[in-house]
């Protein structure tokens, strides 16, 4: 009995042995630069990796959460620029950094509050985050690296201690009707019932109500005044002038509430003209409504999809075990009606962004799921969007405090960054994700690493971003995928959202013959063999 003791004990500490030399040859399966960062080194690069089109993976960073350049705790322009190495090399092949493509910056311009979005004046940028200068230094590093920079232009209303407001306030006040500012924002007399939908506020030194539908601090323009027209014109050539790429528009459908046909008209002749002055111009709105309102906009801009968006979208829904030929078809029938309704606008897909709670306290990371949606919406065609800290599986959600700063919490560095929640903050940190930015470096199949090859992946095929989406119609299978074709190559891109292995046999769904398979990433493996295709669970593959 006792030798039988011992052998037991013995065979069970040489499995444990065997355990953990598989977790040191996993941690250790990509060399570490000197930063302790893993060098993927697994990804082959097909046709042209330096393609300069607008059809990139972009990064939201709200801006005073990200980084502190200048250690008073609020992240800033100094912070971005300090983590350009972070966010892209410069080099899509070097295995180090993120690799994002475009940086969408929260506000920049001064104003009052902690969000930027009631903006004091558009000329300045706030002092709590630079200078213009540090702006500039920041849109010529972006370029220096081949990325793009979009700024978040909130033009439907401003603050009440923007001047044009204080300038509006005094022309009623007066009682001055040819003051150019008079009609510069949408007013009504005091005792004036206020249009259905729609909030109007009472201005005490004066007899009338403004309108503010998100909040008596952001009045709203009157975009039927020239003047008002042409001084919103002025702000986005002025910063096209200081070489930013385009623009994000917030709350775009309010310019006219209630009002969609006005509103459309209105960016067409505001994006227009901005494009005789760049024609190459990035614009991306926030409409936030269903497709057949957002349809109406894609005529002149690009639109986030909100339809697949959160925890209750098609994304989410589709990464926990779903049926991936379902969320295909659907992205089918989305390209084909943007091509039909404006053939330069693009697909552009998001988990979540500044406005929504976190993909990964749904999603999690545990399960997995939260690295199937991240293959789902990142190897699909056009240009979709990154939320800061996604990467490492941040969370953070509104919860019974009903505060957007739980949503906007400061990214996790761990290197002695400063940067510090934002007011209002009231998350419970016992929920947040135990790990930093530099817990992840070294950890090969951890989260950031997991981003930084995908989002390499998607570089060494350009024909995901941008090719001719055809899906893979395949029968009886939650396994789904689709082709891409781009200057006479073809690629396709397949999903296993299961956790189980599934083979399906690709000549039912296409005549094209794939010969290799050209990247796997997920929690398992795959193997082609003639059109047999094996993938194991939570797997996604590319063929060529």
């Amino acid at each position: 009995m006792k030798r039988f003791f011992c052998v037991s004990v013995f065979l069970i500490i040489l499995l444990c042995s065997c355990a953990a030399a598989e977790d040191v040859e996993l941690m250790n399966r990509y060399d570490l630069a000197p930063s302790g960062e893993a060098v993927i080194n697994d990804v082959r690069f097909y046709g042209d990796s330096g393609v300069n089109d607008l059809n990139r993976v972009f990064y939201e960073i709200f801006v005073g959460s990200f980084s502190d350049g200048d250690g008073d705790g609020t992240g800033d322009l100094r912070g971005i620029i300090n983590r350009l190495d972070y966010l892209n090399d410069g080099d899509p092949a070097s295995g180090l950094s993120l690799g994002v493509e475009g940086l969408w910056l929260t506000p920049v311009f001064r104003s009052p509050s902690y969000h930027k979005y009631d903006v004091t004046d558009f000329y300045e940028i706030d002092p709590v985050f630079g200078t213009q200068e540090d702006l500039k230094e920041l849109i010529d590093a972006c370029h220096q690296r081949g990325m793009l920079i979009i700024l978040d232009l909130p033009i439907n209303h401003t603050g009440k201690q923007n001047r044009w407001f204080k300038s509006f306030v005094n022309a009623h006040v007066m009682k001055n009707t040819s003051s150019p500012y008079y009609d510069f924002y949408t007013w009504i007399e005091e005792d004036a019932q206020a249009p259905a939908g729609r909030i109007f506020v009472k201005e005490p030194s004066s007899k009338i109500k403004y309108e503010a539908n998100f909040s008596e601090s952001m009045p709203e323009l009157n975009f039927d005044d020239p003047f008002v027209r042409q001084s919103v014109l002025e702000v986005a050539q002025h910063y096209i002038a200081l070489g930013v790429d385009g623009f994000r528009f917030d709350a775009a459908k309010y310019i006219y509430l209630g009002d969609n046909a006005r509103s459309v008209d209105f960016w067409q002749w505001y994006i227009g003209e901005l494009k005789k002055t760049k024609p190459d111009l990035y614009t991306v709105a926030e409409v936030w409504d269903g497709e057949g309102i957002i349809s109406k906009y894609q005529k002149c801009t690009n639109c986030f999809n909100f339809t697949l968006s959160q925890i209750s979208g098609m994304i989410a829904e589709t990464a926990k075990a779903g049926d991936v030929n379902r969320f295909t078809a659907y992205i089918q029938k989305y390209c084909d009606r943007l091509k039909n309704a404006n053939d330069q606008a693009m697909s552009v897909l998001f988990i979540s962004n500044h406005d929504m709670d976190r993909a990964a306290g749904y999603l999690t990371v545990s399960s997995g799921n939260m690295k199937v949606a991240a293959n789902l919406y990142l190897l699909s065609p056009g240009s979709p969007f990154i939320y800061y800290g996604e990467e490492i599986g941040m969370r953070g959600s509104r919860g019974s405090a009903n505060t957007d700063a739980n949503r906007r919490l400061a990214m996790l560095w761990g290197d002695g960054d400063t940067v510090q929640d934002p007011t209002g903050t009231t998350y419970d940190k016992a929920n947040q994700t135990p790990y930093t930015v530099q817990d992840l470096y070294p950890q090969a199949d951890g989260m950031y690493n997991y981003y930084k090859r995908l989002l390499m992946i998607r570089k060494a095929n350009p024909e995901i971003a941008r090719g001719e989406y055809t899906v893979l119609q395949l029968k009886d299978t939650k396994v789904g995928g689709f082709l891409c074709s781009w200057q006479g190559q073809t690629a396709a891109v397949l999903h296993n959202t299961t956790g189980r292995t599934m083979t399906v046999d690709i000549a039912v769904a296409t005549d094209v013959r794939f010969t290799e398979i050209s990247a796997v990433i997920g929690q398992g493996n795959a193997t082609l063999e003639g059109t047999k295709l094996t993938l194991e669970g939570q797997t996604c593959v590319v063929l060529r």
